[in-house]
């Protein structure tokens, strides 16, 4: 047996099942299915439920879900490999630093994530055509330049771009593409909670991670412009998803209450807001679950919103 990050030890025995679920991080799924559900009220919201393809959408779903493991798969082996996992790590437990996968066991279930997600893209091409043949390859390439490769994402700045455009953009666009056959301005603008909430979880991250970040030459934002900044692009990020659907309802007169209906989430987002500007160390990994939950329950009212007349 390993031990956690909290002392505790888990009952996750080195090579098992267990720790292959470990390290595709459920938790982080929500990440993936928040921007689904939203592009499905989207394309209800603009073609009408039945004119939905229900079996793309959900083929959508499963695809974001697998494409979202093998990235994490990725991520997890790759940074122990450039040396940003270490013993010192604050975060939740990753199974390759912690011994619990061996590097090569990693790297094959990252493959096996994408192969998968690459059938359902296969039943999307038959139905949608080639541009989710260009969509799903791009998000697969960009879930493993994330952390790997020459010029990695997330070690250059660019991890929050990453998330905004395949969490918010990619997936909440694609999903109307894939369900209704068209785009409007309307997917454009109902992407942006998603993708900023989405970003405001790697940001949590990120902010936590300074530290660790910086010895490791891992050069995300907070660490090259400090803290301070961090915290800021995270509150911003939460204005722009409580801003969007008011924009929505504006421009493209979907129902009021796609725009009121997120406001029930917006005490949380102020705690949010406030806690990781007051907090450091272990604590914030609270504040990632609680971020990566307030994506979901705003990403569900959103939807309900979107899809009321």
């Amino acid at each position: 047996m390993q031990r956690s990050e909290q002392g505790h030890a888990p009952s996750v025995e080195r090579g098992s099942l267990g720790a292959y679920v470990l390290g595709a991080r459920p938790k982080t799924l929500l990440i993936a299915v928040a921007p689904v559900l939203v592009g499905v009220a989207t394309a209800i919201a603009t073609v009408g439920a039945s004119a939905v393809r229900w079996p793309a959408a959900i083929a959508a779903l499963f695809g974001a879900v697998w494409i979202t493991i093998g990235t994490n798969f990725a991520n997890d082996v790759f940074d122990y490999e450039k040396g940003a996992d270490t013993k010192e790590r604050l975060g939740p437990m990753r199974v390759t630093q912690a011994g619990l996968l061996e590097p090569r066991q990693v790297r094959v279930a990252m493959i096996v994530s994408f192969a998968i997600a690459m059938l359902c893209g296969a039943y999307l091409l038959s139905v949608a055509g080639w541009p989710v043949l260009a969509i799903g390859l791009t998000s697969i390439a960009a879930g493993i330049a994330y952390t790997g490769g020459p010029y990695p994402l997330g070690y250059n700045g660019l991890g929050e771009v990453f998330v905004f455009v395949f969490f918010g953009l990619v997936a909440v666009c694609g999903t109307v593409f894939v369900s209704a056959s068209t785009l409007t301005t309307l997917p454009m603008i109902t992407a942006i909670p998603s993708g900023a909430l989405a970003s405001c979880v790697l940001l949590v991250n990120n902010v936590r991670d300074v530290e660790t970040d910086t010895r490791a030459n891992k050069r995300t934002l907070a660490v090259r412009f400090g803290r301070d900044f961090g915290v800021a692009l995270y509150r911003a990020c939460l204005v722009a998803a409580y801003a969007a659907p008011w924009l929505a309802w504006l421009v493209c007169h979907v129902s009021v209450f796609a725009a009121v209906l997120p406001l029930a989430s917006l005490p949380l987002a102020i705690k949010l807001a406030r806690a990781l500007g007051a907090e450091r160390g272990e604590i914030l990994n609270a504040r990632l679950g609680q971020t990566a939950a307030l994506l979901l329950v705003h990403s569900v009212l959103f939807s309900i919103g979107l899809v009321l007349r």
